[in-house]
């Protein structure tokens, strides 16, 4: 019999640090894909050509760990976990990583400034008017 590990969730922003070029974003998104797939993280990575915000799910353990390298990474600056917790479904099960622009320039600034509920209400707004 399989034990399958509690589902954990993190979102947080971050910004592209200044020295790093746009190309960097395809880097990161591919890589990702890659090690969430080994990892049994799923989620979505959006991008509005300075900001990131990204919904992690998975494992607690692996998630935790996978933030960990996120915020020690040197392309992104001001990493900022807007909310984390347990997680009964995933949102995102068919995508090791989903990735998307965002139309509104503004909308990931917005929620930089929430955390908790209020930023998975604004995080959940800004994917449902994604083409997924």
């Amino acid at each position: 019999m399989k034990i399958v590990a509690a589902l954990y969730e993190v979102l947080y922003v971050s910004t592209l640090a200044p020295e790093q070029p746009l190309s960097v974003v395809a880097e990161i998104a591919g890589r990702a894909r890659q090690v969430n797939g080994e990892l049994d993280i799923t989620g979505l990575l959006i991008f509005d050509g300075q900001r990131f915000c990204q919904q992690l799910e998975g494992p607690k353990k692996a998630v935790l760990k996978l933030i960990e390298r996120i915020r020690n990474d040197p392309r992104h600056v001001n990493v900022e976990v807007l909310h984390h917790g347990p997680l009964a479904g995933r949102r995102f099960q068919n995508f090791s990583l989903a990735f998307s622009t965002v139309e509104d320039v503004d909308a990931l600034a917005r929620m930089e400034r929430l955390d908790g509920d209020a930023a998975l209400a604004a995080f959940n707004t800004v994917c449902s008017e994604l083409e997924l």
